[in-house]
């Protein structure tokens, strides 16, 4: 669920390389947005369909680097009939009084071998802190980023107390390949 939150904020990290005051576009066919988590101790995940995000990267200028990126909440899908009606209820992702997932970043940093995306993540109408750590690899034009953000998901208000054979954390993975704009 929170996965596809990150998973977005990672696409736009995703999308940096070693050109210049970089556009890029991303290839939502070539690309994936998850979310898992553990029910009844076994993982569960979902796939988001529609994300989209603006990005301008440039490892020489982390300065100027910004990530806008946004998911779908009721592009949420799930194998699970019962996960998936949980997933998009009012308990939910609740898409109904809240569309989008958005991560928005204030900064981008090197860190360790490829980068952390610093901003905010409103989830459900409530926005925290976000870190999304990315790597990128670039080639003839071509990005492809791998991220990965644990949340709590208490934080944003997903979940009830009929929820308690749902772990508390989400892992949002992001498969991000980008075209040079």
């Amino acid at each position: 669920m929170f996965r596809s939150l990150l998973a977005s904020a990672v696409i736009g990290l995703a999308i940096t390389g070693p050109l210049s005051a970089q556009d890029w576009v991303i290839d939502a066919q070539a690309s994936s947005v998850t979310a898992e988590t553990r029910v009844f101790g076994q993982a569960a995940e979902a796939e988001f369909e529609t994300f989209s995000a603006d990005i301008v990267f440039d490892p020489q200028d982390l300065e100027n680097a910004s990530i806008s990126a946004r998911v779908s909440a009721a592009s949420g899908s799930m194998s699970n009939r019962e996960y998936q009606s949980a997933l998009v209820s009012r308990d939910g992702l609740a898409p109904d009084q809240h569309d989008e997932i958005v991560f928005i970043s204030d900064e981008i940093v090197a860190a360790g071998d490829g980068y952390e995306a610093r901003g905010q993540l409103t989830l459900k109408g409530e926005t925290r802190d976000a870190v999304l750590p990315f790597t990128v690899e670039i080639e003839n034009g071509r990005a492809v980023a791998q991220g990965t953000l644990e949340i709590v998901r208490a934080d944003f208000g997903v979940g009830s107390s009929s929820w308690s054979e749902v772990a508390p954390s989400v892992t949002v993975r992001l498969h991000i390949e980008a075209d040079a704009g």
